[in-house]
Parts: structure tokens; C-alpha cells; sequence
């Protein structure tokens, strides 16, 4: 099975995706299962990961009607804020949904990323991480000390890194992002996602190359067994089409990856994390 581990779908008259403006005007358009069914039959993909787009519990329920219809929807992550005391009774409530996966911390949005080692947060996170839950873990380059913190209070979680944390690839940035995603790769449990890379270079003059650095860190720190393609779109139209961004990644591969290390990538390592 090959999966596409991160997209998204709207309908901008749903009203609470407040990022997406018409200073974006690729993006201000509705993006549901039939705008993508094209280049998942074109690159062979059987289905993808729908991940959260809105910190909303109603987007949450909407992405899961979407997936009562659509049979290329395996997967969904919503939404969860942990600094809500009703986040308990919102996750028993998704996790009924046959295919709600687990819910995403969008910790990128936070002007204080320190407050994820708030006491109530980490328990409330600890929580899930022993209930084995899949959290996705949305975070910049620059977020990632507190992050680092986090995993040592709860080193058993069961999470995946997304957009491999967003290092400045258009200011060709290396550490400390690198240093970070050293000890992180050291927990077990965490994955990363192969995604949203374009978005993080020069919108309009990017080149593979610019990407291969990045890739192969990240496959020497958490292996063939441990990473997720994700595509990232549509957000990934701000720079580039569904073709260059598999085409990116696929450039960026080690020679020496076979079939094996190919299928873990592009499918199998999605299964195992998200257990579908």
C-alpha cells in the first residue's frame, strides 16, 4: 500500500481557517478528495493521511464526514488543544470514528512555545502517550528547544514530527535545527515526516538540491523505518506542484535505497504508526 501521510482538505465558506486569505489566492479555493484523486492515480498512491487544517473541533468533524465518503481517506488527525479541560471528552468522541488516527499539537502557532511544559499540558500529553496514542507534531526549527524538553517528560510518546520541524531551508539553516532533531531521533517512538519542505525554501526560485541536505539528515537520524512521505498539499501550491514534490524527495533518496526502504517510505511506515 502506498500513502500519501499528509494533505489537507477545505471549504473556505466553513470560516475558520483564518490563515488561508486572498493574499493567497492558490490557496483561497475549496480542496476536497476530487481535486487530489488525479495525482494519487498518477504516482500510484491507494489513499492518504487527512490531517487537521483548522484548530477547531468542528473542522475536526468535518474532515471526518469527509472521510465517510472518500475510501482514499485512510487516516485522519484532528485536533486537540490540551489547555482545554474538555479535550478528554472531544478525543473519546473522535476516537469512535473508524478512521480517526490520532490528533495533532499545532505548537507552531504558539507565540510561546515554552508552554508546552506547562504541568497541566505534559500530563494531559502523557496521558495519551500511555494510551499509545499518535500525536502529529506541528513545530518550527526554532521551536524545537522546548520540544526537546517535552520528550524528556514523556519519552514514551508515540508522535510524529511533522514537516521535518520546519528547519529554514531558504536561509540554508543547519543547526541548531540538526543538533535538536539528533536527540529527538533518539526516542523510538518519534517519526518524521518527509513534507512540507517547499514551503520552507524560496517560493520561487527553489531547486531540488536545496532539499537533499535536509533529507538525508533526517534518514540518517531515524532510519528507512521511522520516515513518512507526505505531500503537504495543497499548501505545498505556494511553491510547487504535487509532481515536484515527489520528484524533490525522490532526487534526495540515497542510491543505495532499495525497494524495501522505498515501500517503508512511501506507505508501509505510515501503517504502522497510524495502525491502519
Amino acid at each position: 500500500m502506498r500513502i500519501d501521510a499528509h494533505q489537507h482538505y477545505w471549504k473556505i465558506e466553513r470560516g475558520d481557517y483564518g490563515w488561508i486569505t486572498p493574499e493567497y489566492p492558490v490557496l483561497y479555493r475549496d480542496f476536497l478528495p476530487a481535486d487530489l484523486s488525479p495525482h494519487l492515480k498518477a504516482h500510484q498512491l491507494d489513499g492518504t493521511i487527512l490531517v487537521q487544517a483548522a484548530p477547531t473541533i468542528e473542522e475536526t468533524e468535518f474532515i471526518l464526514s469527509l472521510a465517510d465518503a472518500d475510501a482514499t481517506i485512510l487516516g485522519v488527525v484532528g485536533w486537540l488543544d490540551l489547555f482545554d479541560p474538555a479535550h478528554r471528552g472531544h478525543y473519546e468522541r473522535f476516537r469512535r470514528h473508524p478512521k480517526f488516527v490520532g490528533f495533532r499539537i499545532m505548537i507552531q502557532d504558539m507565540p510561546d512555545a515554552s508552554r508546552i511544559l506547562e504541568p497541566a499540558f505534559v500530563e494531559a500529553l502523557r496521558g495519551y502517550a500511555d494510551e499509545g496514542t499518535t500525536v502529529d507534531l506541528l513545530v518550527k526549527s526554532s521551536q524545537l528547544e522546548p520540544l526537546v524538553k517535552l520528550l524528556e517528560q514523556v519519552p514514551h510518546l508515540r508522535g510524529v514530527i511533522d514537516h521535518i520541524a520546519k528547519p529554514r531551508i531558504r536561509d540554508r539553516e543547519i543547526e541548531p535545527w540538526l543538533t535538536h532533531m539528533r536527540v529527538l531521533a533518539g526516542y523510538p517512538n518519534l517519526y518524521c515526516k518527509l513534507s512540507g519542505m517547499v514551503t520552507e525554501a524560496d517560493h520561487h526560485n527553489w531547486k531540488p538540491e536545496d532539499f537533499k541536505v535536509y533529507v538525508r539528515r533526517v534518514l540518517d537520524l531515524f532510519g528507512p523505518d521511522r520516515v513518512l512521505f507526505g505531500s503537504d498539499w495543497p499548501v505545498c501550491l505556494l511553491a510547487a506542484e504535487y509532481d515536484q514534490v515527489m520528484d524533490v524527495l525522490l532526487q534526495a533518496l540515497p542510491d543505495n535505497w532499495g525497494e524495501r526502504e522505498r515501500a517503508a517510505l512511501f506507505g508501509l511506515n505510515a501503517r504502522n504508526v497510524y495502525r491502519i
